[in-house]
């Protein structure tokens, strides 16, 4: 995972005209959605979990647990599609990670998660649009 840069004013703009509220506001501005209200929470089918924006794969349904946390959270990413940097908007200081094609701001990461990675990544299902394994096709 890289460190992450700054969206510029204009690519924010056209995302904001492209999103629903909630997903822009969590996306682009880091904002958090409540904890419990996304239906990702519960979602068990074999499929890939995109990015909300530009739909890039940021996991697949394996890597997905139930960390009792009320938010979607994975042990693991596929590779190369995170960036990181450092948040203090907390006491503590902890590492957000965003999309690396959009920058889209997705959740943070935590060292309290399962084997075999020990990772928790925990994001905002707003940021997220779930593909089931059924509906991806080879276009």
């Amino acid at each position: 995972m890289g460190k992450m840069g700054k969206i510029d004013r204009k690519a924010k703009e056209e995302w904001r005209q492209k999103l629903p509220e909630q997903a822009y506001k969590v996306l682009f501005e880091e904002a958090t959605e409540r904890a419990g209200t996304s239906p990702l929470n519960d979602e068990k089918r074999p499929g890939t979990f995109a990015c909300a924006a530009c739909g890039e794969a940021l996991f697949t349904t394996d890597m997905k647990y139930d960390s009792g946390t009320g938010w979607p959270s994975f042990f693991e990413t596929l590779p190369d599609v995170l960036e990181t940097k450092r948040d203090f908007k907390l006491i503590l200081p902890r590492t957000e990670y965003h999309c690396a094609r959009c920058g889209g701001h997705q959740g943070h990461v935590f060292n309290d998660g399962p084997e075999p990675t020990g990772k928790r990544f925990c994001n905002n299902g707003v940021a997220l649009r779930f593909i089931p394994d059924d509906d991806q096709r080879d276009d």
